[in-house]
């Protein structure tokens, strides 16, 4: 396994980050219904993934309401020194179904209130990096950023991350903390594979030039890249946020995966070990995975 810094700190994480939006418990319902891995399908992953040198595992609290950060943080108690492996998770949506007021978005209150359900529900007295899910247009980046800040000096947040946003906002944002001598955030996840590049724009030149390590979520497009676009699975049938993001745009998405297909078949090589994966993010520093991770350094 290779390793690298997060960005311009001192965190060393591995390339492979494994992600934990396919955990939890599909008996919830919601949006994760259908495809989700139950607590030992997620125990084995996890434990396959330690034993190949992964240190970098990320969550969300929405991420089967709860039950993807409740089974992830019990098998890194039971597979794993907890300093030795990074945790990552996310807040904004909540954990709940029907969430109450002030259980979601990026209020002091919710921060505080959603960030000590994580904690509980991972069995650990600190995050490594917390990202926010999404941009809060209802509170001022004010307090949010000071929020956030607040978290990181009390010792239960290590290193802050954001994650889908436009440019502007994270440059905001990023202006905010300096201005006031908050911590900035170290990380981008942002929405990046070969159907969906509009991150080349901005996002990524931005972060690469102001020091932002990048960790792109879904860099096989919920597998549509990596298969057949008509290949039947329970995750393309019942991945109604996949069909959101993808369907829409099928007939130019299809040309590209069928021409993943065709060099994967000239390089001889699985569609998700394509050469192709490294060259596509090397402007931006990027690493690829056969596994469906990014890590990058800016």
């Amino acid at each position: 396994m290779e390793y690298t810094r997060l960005g311009t700190t001192g965190l060393q994480v591995s390339k492979i980050c494994l992600g934990g939006m396919s955990f939890g418990d599909a008996n919830l319902g919601g949006m994760h219904q259908g495809w989700i891995l139950d607590e030992e399908g997620t125990r084995r992953i996890i434990k396959k993934a330690l034993s190949i040198g992964i240190n970098f595992f990320d969550t969300a609290n929405i991420y089967g309401y709860g039950t993807s950060e409740e089974y992830v943080g019990r098998a890194l108690k039971d597979f794993a020194n907890r300093d030795e492996v990074i945790i990552a998770t996310k807040l904004f949506f909540g954990d709940s179904l029907e969430p109450a007021p002030n259980t979601t978005g990026l209020s002091r209150k919710a921060i505080f209130n959603q960030v000590e359900a994580s904690l509980n529900r991972l069995g650990t007295d600190y995050i490594d990096i917390l990202y926010i899910h999404r941009w809060d247009y209802e509170t001022p980046i004010e307090e949010t950023m000071a929020a956030l800040n607040d978290l990181v000096r009390s010792g239960k947040v290590r290193y802050l991350g954001a994650s889908a946003m436009y440019t502007w906002q994270l440059q905001k944002a990023q202006y905010v903390a300096d201005k006031h001598g908050w911590t900035k955030f170290s990380v981008m996840q942002n929405h990046y594979n070969m159907l969906y590049r509009e991150d080349e724009r901005e996002m990524m030149p931005f972060c690469k030039d102001s020091g932002v390590g990048l960790a792109p979520y879904s860099p096989f497009a919920a597998g549509r890249v990596i298969r057949d676009w008509d290949a039947d699975t329970a995750r393309s049938q019942t991945d109604e946020i996949a069909k959101k993001k993808y369907d829409a745009t099928e007939e130019q998405d299809l040309a590209i995966v069928k021409r993943v297909a065709e060099l994967s078949d000239r390089y001889q090589v699985s569609r998700s070990q394509w050469p192709g994966w490294s060259e596509c993010g090397s402007r931006f520093s990027c690493c690829r995975t056969s596994s469906g991770g990014w890590i990058t350094k800016s």
